[in-house]
C-alpha cells in the first residue's frame, strides 16, 4: 500500500516552515482507496513569493485546522504505507518536522518518484513534476496546489509501476530516509536538501570555506546521506567540522571519478582516506582518441581526450559541435590529474564498454 503525498508550505528558513496545505491519496497500486485533503493553519506568516506561486493566502488558512488537529488522521492514513512524493526528501522532512514539534517521531518507508522516473524514463528534458507530466501527457489542473500535484503524482507512479515489470527497481528504491539509530542532524538534512539527486561530486567545507571532504556518487544526495549515516569517530568529527556543502553534476560516473581525482590531488582534504593503491602500468589500444560519454543534459556530450597514451583532459561539448574537430575539443577540455589513477579509471571504463562512442585520429 502506498501513501502518495504533496505538501505546500509557508516557505522561510530551513526547518522553520509550516504546512499550509496537504493532500494524501492512499493507493493500492491500482485504485485510490482513501484520501485526505486539507488546508492547514501554519500559525506563521506565508512568504509573499509562496502566495504568488500557490495562490494560498493567509486569509484562506486563517480558519483552517492547525496541524495538531489533523496529525492523527495523517498517521492513520499513512500507517503501513510507503511514503511517496515527487522529491520525497522535502515532503518527508516537512512532515517529520511538524510531528517533532508535537513530540511524535513520524517514520515511514519512502520512495521518490523523481529518482524512480530517472531510472525508468531516462533522458527526459526535465524531471520537475509539471514538465515531466506535460511530456508524458498527464493532466494537471492546478499546479502547486496539494491535491492537484498529489493526484498527478499518483498517475505518474501508476505509469512507473506499469513500466517496472519485474518490480525490481521499485523495491530497491524503497528506503527509510533516517534509520532510527542514526538520526541525522538538521545541518546534515540541510546539506541533503540543498544537493542534487544526479551523478557527480560533492564537497564538504569547514567554516573558513576550506574543503575538508570530497565524495562522489551516482546520486549526490544518497552519497551525502550514506557518508553521515556512518557511526565512526571520523564521521562524527567531520560532521562537527562541516559548515557548508557544494557540488557539481558530472553527467556520468567516469567524469565523477576524474573530477574527484583532480580535486583530491589539489586539496588533499583531511577527512578523506589517503591510502595509496598500487596500480599496474596502463596503456590504451589507441594512442590518440576522443572518448564520448553522456553529458549532464540532453544535447550535451562529455568527452575525454587521449593523446600519446596520456589523458589530456575532459570537457563538455554541445551535440551540434563537431566532435571530430580535434582543435575545438582541445580548446574546450579541462586538464585532468596526470597520474596512474586517471589512466586506470579511463581504461577500466573503456574495458567495460562504457563509452558511447570512440573517435580515433
Amino acid at each position: 500500500m502506498y501513501a502518495i503525498i504533496d505538501i505546500e508550505t509557508t516557505g522561510g528558513k530551513f526547518n522553520e516552515e509550516g504546512v499550509t496545505e496537504i493532500a494524501v491519496y492512499k493507493f493500492d497500486g491500482h485504485t485510490i482507496v482513501d484520501q485526505f485533503i486539507s488546508l492547514v493553519n501554519p500559525e506563521r506568516p506565508i512568504q509573499p513569493f509562496v502566495v504568488q506561486l500557490t495562490g494560498i493566502t493567509e486569509k484562506m488558512v486563517k480558519t483552517a485546522p492547525k496541524f495538531f488537529e489533523i496529525a492523527k488522521r495523517i498517521v492513520e492514513i499513512t500507517k503501513d504505507c510507503v511514503f511517496i512524493a515527487h522529491n520525497t526528501s522535502f515532503d518527508y522532512r516537512i512532515l517529520r518536522t511538524e510531528f517533532s514539534r508535537l513530540g511524535y517521531d513520524f517514520k515511514r518507508e519512502t520512495l521518490c518518484t523523481v529518482e524512480l522516473s530517472k531510472k525508468l524514463i531516462p533522458d527526459m528534458p526535465s524531471y520537475s513534476l509539471g514538465k515531466l507530466c506535460k511530456s508524458l501527457g498527464i493532466a494537471m489542473n492546478s499546479r502547486h496546489r496539494a491535491s492537484s500535484d498529489a493526484l498527478a503524482t499518483v498517475k505518474l507512479f501508476e505509469l512507473l509501476l506499469n513500466k517496472d515489470l519485474k518490480k525490481e527497481i521499485t523495491k530497491s528504491s524503497i528506503k527509510i530516509l533516517e534509520d532510527s539509530k542514526k538520526v541525522l542532524s538538521n545541518k546534515v538534512l540541510k546539506f541533503i536538501d540543498e544537493s542534487s539527486i544526479k551523478t557527480g561530486v560533492f564537497y564538504i567545507h569547514d567554516q573558513d570555506g576550506k574543503i575538508i571532504y570530497i565524495g562522489r556518487n551516482k546520486n549526490i544526495q544518497k552519497g551525502i546521506n550514506q557518508l553521515f549515516s556512518r557511526s565512526s569517530k571520523t564521521t562524527k568529527s567531520l560532521q562537527k567540522d562541516s559548515f557548508s556543502i557544494s557540488y557539481e553534476e558530472t553527467g556520468n560516473e567516469l567524469f565523477a571519478q576524474l573530477r574527484f581525482d583532480l580535486a583530491y590531488q589539489k586539496h588533499k582534504p583531511k577527512f578523506n582516506s589517503h591510502r595509496k593503491k598500487k596500480l599496474d602500468t596502463v596503456t590504451f589500444n589507441s594512442a590518440n582518441m576522443i572518448v564520448v560519454n553522456k553529458g549532464r543534459h540532453l544535447g550535451e556530450k562529455a568527452v575525454v581526450l587521449i593523446e600519446e597514451n596520456e589523458v589530456l583532459g575532459i570537457g563538455y561539448l554541445d551535440f551540434a559541435q563537431h566532435l571530430e574537430n580535434i582543435e575545438i575539443v582541445k580548446k574546450l577540455i579541462t586538464p585532468t590529474a596526470k597520474n596512474m589513477n586517471t589512466r586506470y579509471a579511463v581504461k577500466k571504463h573503456l574495458d567495460k564498454g562504457g563509452a558511447e562512442r570512440i573517435i580515433r585520429y
